[in-house]
Order: structure tokens, then C-alpha cells, then sequence
């Protein structure tokens, strides 16, 4: 096929040879499968901010790394310059928890480089050779899905010990290959230390998980392995090989109402950047 625009760059810079055809187009990016010497791998193009349907909400910028205060200034700003910023911090996320979970022995793609706003990495594929495909287009059985369940839930305590957090996981962004599920999709991870939503947003995670597999395993949705998982994190007790009950103990303490008022405080404050996106836009 035609290169795309985007991934003429790395074809000038002998990164890559061939562009074989268009992979899938999501709502932060569209995948191509390109041939890189003897190997076939995908390139990720990242889709401009105007043009996504997942924005960078507060909760996920917090506690990102930038290159010094003068970028951290601008981008808590929303300047210009500070967008760009942001953008970058945004793409460099995924790329920066894809070495940190490989590295850690999370089932992700394995990346090579992330160049021009273009992520070059690993074509995850099945059993034949095809490109794999995502959880919600195989058919599970009841085993099958207690399965791939408690594997997911191992990859995400994998995750969490490496201190990380996806944020957005669900079975849109997990493949599925010959040995099992592939976590992908990570530019909206976030630090588990560095963040306070990150409690919340690994909660979510899990809970999505059991909500998909319990339409094949119903004994899944009242699983409470999130709040078990953070609660053993926050502890210093949770480890790689942590075995979860799914139960959790009664929390008969008041609540915290310091922690409900910055939960609103920050979604009044992506409300407000939404409404400042759209009139920017008009």
C-alpha cells in the first residue's frame, strides 16, 4: 500500500521498508503492519490531540515526568508550547511503561523505538501467524474465561509491583495469542506512586475485567480482587506471586472527606479543560 505521511519519516530513516497494510484505527491511534527487514512488525501512529476521543484528563497527567520545571510550568499552564509538551509526555508514556513491563515480564508488545510521533514494535500474532486478534472477538468458554481471567489479574499485579497502572484496561486492549491474553494500549498508564487516582484507576481496571469474563463465568462479578490488590500495595505486602482470595475485609472507618473533595475538585477541573477544548475548536 501507500505509506501513510506519518510513517514517511522512519521509511527515509531505513527504519522501515515496507508499509504491508492498515492493522486497525482506534480512538488514539491507527496501527499499520510494515515489513522491517526479515521481520514484520507494527507501527503505531499516534492520532493528533484535536483528532482523539480519549483526552488527557487531569487524573492521568499526574505525576508524569518532563524534562525540567520550565516544561512542567507550561503544561500546567495549557500554553502552546506546554500543549506540546503534554503531547509528548503522553506518547512517551506508553513507550516508557512497554520497557518497564517487558522488563518486568508483563506479557506487552516488546518496542523497538518511538520516532516522529510513529511507536515501532512487536507484531503480536496467533497460533498461525495472523495478527492476534482482541479479547472481545474470541469466543470463550467458561474455562477458558476463568483462565484468561486469572492470568490478566496475575499480569496486572505484575504491573502494579513494577509500579505501574493502566487505566484504561478492558478487552478492547488485550489480544489475545497462541499462549494467551497480550496487555497493550498504554499511553494513558500512570505511576502508582505518583498518582493519586492510580487506586481508583486500578479498581477500574480489575473491575472491568470481572464484569467482561463473568458473562462467560458468573461466579466472577463478585469479585472484589481490585480493592484486594490495591489494599496489599499500599501495605508493602503485595508480590509477583501474590495468591488474591477475591475478598476483601469490611472498612467500618469513616470516609475521607479530604479525598472526596480533591475527586470533585479534579473532575471540576476537566470539566472546565473540556469546555476550553471546545471553544478552541469552534
Amino acid at each position: 500500500m501507500k505509506p501513510p505521511k506519518r510513517l514517511q519519516p522512519l521509511i527515509d530513516e531505513g527504519m522501515v521498508d515496507t508499509v504491508l497494510r492498515q492493522l486497525m484505527s482506534g480512538k488514539e491511534a491507527t496501527v499499520y503492519v510494515v515489513r522491517c527487514g526479515d521481520e514484520v512488525r507494527c507501527a503505531k501512529v499516534y492520532k493528533e490531540a484535536n483528532q482523539r476521543s480519549f483526552h488527557q484528563a487531569v487524573s492521568y497527567q499526574e505525576g508524569r515526568r518532563v524534562k525540567n520545571s520550565r516544561q512542567a510550568r507550561a503544561m500546567e499552564k495549557g500554553s502552546r508550547y506546554g500543549r506540546q509538551m503534554a503531547e509528548e509526555a503522553w506518547q512517551n508514556a506508553e513507550v516508557d511503561a512497554l520497557y518497564r513491563l517487558a522488563a518486568a515480564g508483563v506479557r506487552v508488545p516488546k518496542p523497538f523505538i518511538c520516532f516522529e510521533g510513529v511507536l515501532l514494535m512487536e507484531l503480536v500474532t496467533d497460533a498461525d501467524g495472523n495478527a492476534a486478534p482482541r479479547l472481545n472477538d474470541v469466543e470463550l468458554t467458561e474455562a477458558t474465561a476463568l483462565d484468561y481471567h486469572a492470568q490478566l489479574l496475575q499480569q496486572v499485579v505484575l504491573m502494579l509491583c513494577a509500579g505501574v497502572v493502566h487505566g484504561d484496561l478492558s478487552e478492547y486492549n488485550i489480544l489475545v495469542d497462541a499462549a494467551g491474553p497480550v496487555i497493550i494500549d498504554l499511553p494513558q498508564a500512570v505511576d502508582a506512586a505518583g498518582n493519586n487516582n492510580a487506586g481508583a484507576m486500578l479498581e477500574r481496571d480489575v473491575d472491568n475485567l470481572a464484569t467482561y469474563f463473568s458473562r462467560f463465568a458468573p461466579q466472577l462479578a463478585s469479585s472484589k480482587c481490585g480493592k484486594e490488590i490495591w489494599g496489599l500495595y499500599q501495605a508493602g505486602l503485595l508480590k509477583a506471586d501474590t495468591v488474591l482470595t477475591g475478598r476483601i475485609k469490611e472498612n467500618k472507618r469513616p470516609a475521607d472527606v479530604g479525598a472526596v473533595m480533591q475527586a470533585i475538585h479534579l473532575a471540576e477541573k476537566e470539566e472546565e479543560e473540556r469546555r476550553q477544548r471546545m471553544q478552541m475548536a469552534e
